[in-house]
Formats: structure tokens, C-alpha cells, sequence
């Protein structure tokens, strides 16, 4: 059973979920820990990086974007106390999302024929204006994975790369501002062991989470490259996810597994980390 769901997305990026909301969706999940990763963002809603709401403990944290030598990676940071570095960033990627959101929106509108009905914001990401593309009635798409695999997935006709920070600056800042830092889903970059390679620099992993079938080269069992990451490199093994709606605990950490996490948490806490 999860005990731990440490990689969730709200509205405040792409997801639909209100902070308000979460500890009511954890429940009915079984859930009592989650932590709030959105996409290069900060929520606004955290007066502490741990923090305890109608009985479910909440984690302050982010999902950052670097690029790494081989491949863009996405970091997290758990715990976080945003400092003016972090906070500066976030503020130039979301600059950046907001103009490639445009860009995207113009190229699909272009395309398709159609207007789309999607507010340039703050947080804005590809499933805003893929969900946008499903409810349009002239579209013929009725599935947010047909829109990524036909029009917006990396490489197709209208995707727009974003800015992101090299790997060292990111890790550098979520450094300083979180408690620790870890590594996202490692088995689903093109390269999973130059991911892991990265983990050297880094405390942590994300071991747990529900996609596909994932492979390594050479290896029988993928998860085994990142076994081997977690003990040479001393590193704690995280799980969550990655939930974008309601439905939380699709992978995720049981009560035993979260406590090395809580003890890192323990310091920046307000709540109990149980």
C-alpha cells in the first residue's frame, strides 16, 4: 500500500488538482504523505516546506528541467525553502513556458484550422493545450496521448523546446533551497544510465513510479541499473506518480520505505513525519 505519493502535480503547473483539494484526494487514495512537485514552480500556497493539512502531511517541492551533456533530465528537489536565486529562475522559466505555450498555440491554430481556447498564464505546459485540443468540437482528436504522439510530443510539428538551466546550476539551487535533491524517473530518458550517472552529484533517486515497461541495454532487469545507483552512491530511493488528476498512490512509498525520507525531512518540518 502507498503510504508516500512524492511526486504530484496541481493546477498550479499542469495538473488539476487544488492545493485545497489534495488532502481530500490523498484520502480517498489511502494516501498521508504527498509532495507537491510542480513543473518549474514554486506554490505559493506553503508557508513551510513540510506541512500538515486536515491530517495529510504536505511536501513543499518542485520538478525542475536541466539539461544534462547527454540528455534533458528533470530534478527534485523535496522540502524546499525557496531562496531569491530559486525564485529568480523560476520566475525566467515561466517567462519562457508562457512564450512557448504561444508559440505552440499559434502553431496548432495554424494547423488545425481552429481557435483554441487556452489563457497564456503562468504554468502553463502541453497538457493545458492538449486537454484544449480534445474539447475543441471541430478537432478530431479526442485523447491528450494522440495530440503528443501527432502534434506537440518532442520532435513532432508543433513542439517548442523550452529554456531550461544546465544540470550543475539546477542542482545548485535546489541544493541551497531543499532539503535534498533528487532524480526523476530514471528509466524514461533516452539514456537511462547516463541519468543515473548523474546521480553521483545527487541524494536521492525516484525508484517507484507507474510507467510502462522500461529497459536498460544489457540489463534483464532495468531496475536493477538503478539498485546499483542507490548503493554505490548512498542515495534514498523515492517513488510517487506523477499525478496530473485526482486519482493519487499509483506508485509511491509504503511506510517503511518513507521513513529514511522522513529523517531527512525532519528538520524542515512543522508537521508530524509519520
Amino acid at each position: 500500500m502507498v503510504h508516500a505519493d512524492l511526486h504530484v502535480h496541481t493546477d498550479n503547473s499542469d495538473g488539476t488538482l487544488s492545493l485545497e483539494a489534495l488532502p481530500d484526494a490523498a484520502r480517498r487514495s489511502g494516501v498521508a504523505v504527498v509532495a507537491v512537485t510542480d513543473h518549474d514552480r514554486l506554490h505559493p500556497g506553503f508557508a513551510a516546506p513540510v506541512v500538515e493539512r486536515a491530517r495529510i502531511t504536505l511536501i513543499h517541492g518542485i520538478e525542475l528541467r536541466v539539461q544534462a551533456p547527454e540528455q534533458r533530465v528533470d530534478l527534485l528537489g523535496y522540502g524546499v525553502e525557496p531562496t531569491p536565486a530559486l525564485r529568480s529562475e523560476v520566475e525566467r522559466l515561466q517567462a519562457n513556458r508562457r512564450e512557448r505555450g504561444r508559440a505552440i498555440v499559434e502553431c496548432l491554430e495554424d494547423d488545425l484550422g481552429v481557435s483554441l481556447d487556452v489563457e497564456i498564464t503562468e504554468g502553463l505546459g502541453r497538457p493545458h493545450i492538449a486537454r484544449a485540443v480534445v474539447a475543441h468540437p471541430e478537432t478530431e482528436y479526442d485523447a491528450m496521448d494522440a495530440v503528443f504522439a501527432e502534434l506537440i510530443g518532442d520532435d513532432e510539428a508543433c513542439f517548442v523546446a523550452r529554456e531550461v538551466p544546465d544540470f550543475d546550476r539546477g542542482r545548485r539551487l535546489l541544493e541551497d533551497a531543499s532539503a535534498f535533491v533528487g532524480l526523476a524517473h530514471p528509466l524514461r530518458y533516452p539514456d537511462p544510465l547516463a541519468a543515473l550517472d548523474l546521480c553521483s552529484d545527487l541524494d536521492a533517486v525516484e525508484r517507484y513510479y507507474p510507467y510502462g515497461d522500461p529497459s536498460v541495454p544489457g540489463e534483464t532487469d532495468p531496475h536493477a541499473a538503478v539498485d546499483r545507483a542507490i548503493e554505490a552512491h548512498d542515495l534514498l530511493a523515492t517513488g510517487g506518480s506523477d499525478a496530473h488528476g485526482e486519482d493519487l498512490g499509483a506508485a509511491g512509498l509504503s511506510a517503511a520505505q518513507f521513513e529514511p525520507v522522513a529523517g531527512r525531512l525532519a528538520d524542515v518540518s512543522d508537521a508530524p513525519m509519520s
